[in-house]
This record gives structure tokens, sequence and C-alpha cells, in this order.
């Protein structure tokens, strides 16, 4: 779990910095575990959407090939997975098995709200989202692209690991996300990102403030890299 002012934390910064943080809590560039890509967020003004994942893989490019039965079933199963966490932030976290091909919108209006009413607070998705004048506030969607149509969409599989655009994420991972992409952040971070996050905005305070002071030229410039650097180290 991680501590109410790490969750607070994190939803006040945007994902870069936490890409950033993370580097500084372990000390060393190389930090791999990011999306790929460009992706489209429906309320780049509400900003980042933390949690730990709720997972499932869906398809809509051609009808499901299983009995009606066996589809309805596994539709009501996912809901009752996406409602079986109240108690935690969570983000629904879904990889269309389409891929670039993907024409299924499972992100509109009536679905956004459903989850939403479950308690979770955005969708990360390589998929289609729509409705984009109705989804609900407090509920941005970060997918792959915009589409009017749902297709053939059926969930094919629950509460397994996916890739969304190169990221690679398992159940329960705890995931922060926003108009830039996505990061999975490491658990044995826990303890020390939020330290890692003050840490890495005091440092770039001291390059910040420099550049928007009056008279800021090369060798102020020149001074305030330096105490930046040793700031870092």
């Amino acid at each position: 779990m991680i501590t109410p002012s790490l969750l607070e934390l994190l939803k006040k910064v945007d994902t870069p910095t936490v890409c950033n943080a993370i580097e500084v809590a372990q000390g060393k560039r190389g930090f791999n575990d990011f999306t790929r890509g460009t992706m489209l967020c429906s309320a780049p003004e509400e900003g980042a959407i933390v949690g730990f994942a709720l997972t499932a893989k869906i398809s809509a490019i051609a009808p499901p090939e299983e009995a009606p039965e066996i589809i309805k079933k596994r539709r009501m199963d996912y809901y009752r997975h996406m409602a079986s966490c109240p108690e935690l932030p969570t983000v629904a976290v879904i990889e269309d098995m389409d891929g670039a091909a993907a024409i299924g919108a499972f992100w509109g209006e009536i679905n956004a709200n459903i989850h939403r009413g479950f308690g979770i607070c955005g969708v990360l998705t390589n998929g289609v989202m729509r409705d984009l004048g109705d989804l609900p506030k407090g509920f941005p969607v970060i997918a792959g692209s915009i589409g009017p149509s749902h297709g053939f969409v059926h969930v094919r599989d629950i509460d397994c690991p996916v890739n969304v655009f190169g990221l690679n994420v398992a159940p329960k991972s705890l995931v922060h996300a926003d108009r830039h992409g996505a990061v999975v952040i490491p658990s044995d971070l826990y303890e020390v990102l939020e330290d890692a996050i003050n840490k890495l905005l005091s440092t770039e305070r001291i390059i910040l403030d420099a550049a928007r002071a009056p008279g800021f030229d090369f060798d102020s410039f020149q001074k305030a890299w330096s105490a930046f650097e040793a700031a870092r180290t």
C-alpha cells in the first residue's frame, strides 16, 4: 500500500515528473516501465490518474467465436472484477488485442459512467474512446484513438497481464498516467518516492527560478546550473 500523502502528491504532479523522480529514487537513469508513442487524453485539464491496475483484454474487430452465453458471463465477470476494490484507488488498464487496427470504442458515455460509479479514477488503454462531450468529469480516458463505433467489442480476458503502448502492466500494479502517457511505479519505491519527488521539484526550481528572473544570461545560467548539478548528486 501507499501512504495517503504519497497518493495526494502523485495526483498533483505529471507523469514526466514521476519518471524523473523514479530515477532520483533509484539513483540512476534507465527506468524503462513507461508507454511509447503518442496517446490521447479525454480531459488533459483534469490531471493525472493514479491507482492500482484492474486489468482486462478486449477485442472488437470481429464477432466473438464463443457461445453468446459465455460472452455474456465473461462481461458480467468483468464488471464484477471492476467493482471489486472500492476501498483502493484504482485505474482500469485495458489492452485492445486488435492493436493498431482497433475500431471498437469500449469507452464511451455509458461504460465510463459505470466504471466511475465503481470508484475507478480513470482508464488507460491502447483502444478506442468516443462520446467525448459526454464522458463524466473526474474520469479521464487515456486511449490510443478516437472512433464512432463499438464494433463487435467483447471481453477476452480478465485480471491478467496486459500491454498498453509497450508498457507491461500486471494486475494491481501502481499506475500513474496523464496526457503524456503512463508509467508503472516499482513497489520497492513506495516508501521513498515522496521524498524523491520533493527533492526533484526543489532542484528543478534552482534552474527555473533563475531562468524566469529578469536579466537572465549565460553567466547566471552557469551559476544556477552548477548549483543544480550539486543539488542532484
